[in-house]
């Protein structure tokens, strides 16, 4: 691996020193550090590449998947991409399978997998066990050391407070191997990184929760505690977020329930008997004192019932938001402004459980036009065009294999599947993630995400990816304005029980408070949300609207659910064995339970009350009215 920034941070300051001068200086120096190395890696990333294949390829002779494939030790691009196939999770299972069984011979890697690490149960539908290994941690590491200096370029002093960040970890399992199998943040938080952070010279892991905070199994003990430590060093916070946009707004709804606790063990510097775990208690009475002025300060605040830029009134030194808000976090947007009075929304990298793939060299653009840098080192990349392969197809032909492009090979505007071969042995592994090209860093392209494959409703023919759901909810929300109203939470389901089948989307959605209306009691007229199910078929493909039009397809039915649904939703999920890191409404749902616990908490529905347009050829074509006489 090229020069390694996570040893950097530990840079600690020797002998004598002017505290404060010494300190910005070595931040300096390790702010050009990282900015220099991404200058590097992007300007040579084809070389980069180059050598990373062949890294892995040579450090992995001898495992028995590359000698299935006769790769016969070669680390050449052009023998690998005419050799290697490029696969699925179900095309490994197999050997991954033996791996988590106590195979420990070299199947995948020649070095020992340390770990698996489960994707999120809510992309793809399916839990996978993502192989790993341990010189990973120093990748993830490195990518993470270079977002704060990134940031620095845009909002400077970011060193001279602390970050409020709620993180969470989840329980571990074992294989029948014996080897831990846990989300990828779990494992990074329970990590030497992470936990020795605090024994490096590094301001910009400075965060208001404690270690033990973080590291507390319990979720509600985690975020009582978490939030509790953010509150009461409210003035030093000068960025704050989680990963998901869901997980912060979760936290925000988390204090509107429980402010006057809160306020209790700030005013005492007490904790309540709800945190019984001993090593958190003792993590928070190292930060907390009696405080009365700022429990009365924010029992001020939150009495007034309003939480419109409730972030910038508890939290008034804060610069900007850091949450995940691309794909379809996107819907969070509005809610996140509500509660930030506008603060920008900043997303900073871009990972999954297979490889951390690269980060956002302009954080402060707007969240539609996020864009993240594929960091050379990570990985070998390639990528498969869309427009030139079967859409939504699970394997491909060895004719569309060898459309397969490098990362230095891809074309403005277009999109691709993102395809990686890693240290941690995938090979050509398909990840699912759809990419569109949106620019340059030097030579290493920049790209949009734009949704996960294969995330779709269908009934017919059709078929309705996550991305053109979200967009015509949004359009068939926009009817609820008028009355005081908005959408808060949507899923959807393909219900074939009726013949023809029909699209379902589970609605939960809030009445301005100023209206003083029991949204539960559904004041809207039916009328208004029938015109909401009209305007989201119009906003579907053609070949949805002609299946209406023909009748191979039903009516879409809107079902209004109780509040707190999705809550319930999340909280099965969990206990299902979720991580609360990864966690993410499903935009489409099928498991017989998820669907039952929707219904159970149905207070009313509604059908589209007639056809959408749709008249024959492209969209393109109808831009004139036709003559149908």
């Amino acid at each position: 691996m090229p020069e390694a920034h996570s040893h950097y941070l530990c840079n600690k300051p020797n002998g004598k020193h002017d505290g404060a001068t010494n300190t910005s200086s070595i931040i300096e120096h390790n702010n050009k550090k990282a900015l220099k190395y991404i200058e590097d890696v992007t300007s040579n990333a084809d070389e980069i590449q180059k050598r990373v294949l062949a890294e892995i390829l040579s450090s992995s002779a001898h495992a028995e998947y590359l000698q299935r494939h006769a790769l016969d030790g070669r680390t050449d691009r052009e023998t690998f991409k005419k050799i290697m196939p490029v696969v699925t999770y179900e095309d490994l299972k197999p050997d991954i399978d033996r791996i988590a069984n106590g195979d420990t011979s070299p199947i995948l890697c020649s070095k020992p997998i340390s770990e698996f690490l489960t994707s999120s149960g809510t992309s793809g539908g399916e839990r996978k066990l993502m192989p790993t290994i341990e010189e990973e941690l120093e990748r993830r590491s490195l990518l993470y050391s270079l977002l704060m200096p990134v940031m620095e370029q845009f909002v400077p002093g970011l060193d001279k407070g602390k970050g409020m960040y709620f993180l969470f970890i989840k329980s571990e399992a074992k294989t029948p191997g014996g080897l831990l199998a846990r989300p990828v943040l779990t494992s990074y938080y329970r990590s030497s990184h992470f936990k020795n952070k605090t024994h490096c010279f590094d301001p910009y892991t400075n965060y208001t929760s404690p270690i033990e905070t973080i590291l507390c199994l319990d979720s509600y003990q985690s975020m009582y505690s978490q939030m509790l430590c953010g509150l009461s060093q409210n003035e030093h916070v000068l960025r704050v977020g989680a990963v998901f946009a869901s997980g912060f707004i979760r936290a925000l709804k988390f204090l509107e329930k429980h402010w006057v606790c809160l306020c209790r063990d700030i005013r005492n510097g007490t904790i309540g008997p709800e945190i019984t775990d001993s090593s958190v208690r003792e993590a928070i009475m190292r930060v907390l004192k009696p405080n009365p002025k700022l429990a009365d300060f924010i029992e001020g605040e939150c009495k007034k019932g309003l939480w419109k830029g409730i972030i910038t009134r508890l939290w008034p030194n804060t610069k900007y938001v850091d949450v995940i808000v691309t794909g379809t976090m996107a819907q969070y947007i509005p809610m996140l402004d509500y509660y930030s009075n506008g603060l920008p929304l900043v997303c900073t990298m871009y990972a999954s459980s297979e490889c951390y793939f690269g980060l956002n060299l302009n954080p402060l653009c707007d969240p539609s036009e996020v864009s993240y840098t594929l960091v050379p080192t990570m990985a070998y990349f390639e990528f498969l065009p869309l427009n030139k392969t079967k859409e939504h197809a699970n394997s491909i032909s060895y004719t569309e294999q060898e459309l397969l492009v490098d990362l230095v090979d891809v074309e403005l505007g277009q999109e691709y599947e993102l395809v990686v071969t890693t240290y941690a042995g995938l090979y050509r592994y398909r990840v699912g993630d759809i990419l569109r090209v949106a620019g340059f860093k030097n030579n290493a392209p920049q790209f949009n995400f734009v949704c996960r494959k294969n995330v779709v409703l269908s009934i017919d023919s059709d078929k309705t990816d996550e991305v053109e759901l979200q967009n015509a909810v949004k359009n068939g929300a926009n009817h609820l304005t008028l009355f005081g109203a908005s959408l808060t939470e949507y899923t959807s389901f393909a219900d074939t029980s009726t013949i023809p089948g029909h699209y379902v989307l589970y609605w939960e959605i809030s009445m301005n408070k100023n209206n003083n209306i029991d949204q539960n009691q559904n004041p809207i007229p039916s009328s208004v949300f029938e015109e909401c199910c009209f305007a989201v078929e119009g906003s579907l493909n053609s070949v949805y609207r002609q299946g209406r039009v023909s009748e191979s397809i039903g009516p879409l039915e809107i079902k209004i659910v109780e509040n707190g649904t999705f809550d319930k939703l999340m909280d099965f999920a969990l206990s299902q064995g979720a991580s609360i890191n990864q966690y993410k409404t499903p935009r489409c749902v099928k498991y017989a339970p998820i669907v039952e616990l929707l219904d159970s908490k149905t207070v009313s529905n509604y059908f589209s009350p007639k056809c959408p347009l749709w008249v024959p050829g492209h969209k393109k074509w109808c831009m004139y009215p036709l003559d149908n006489k």
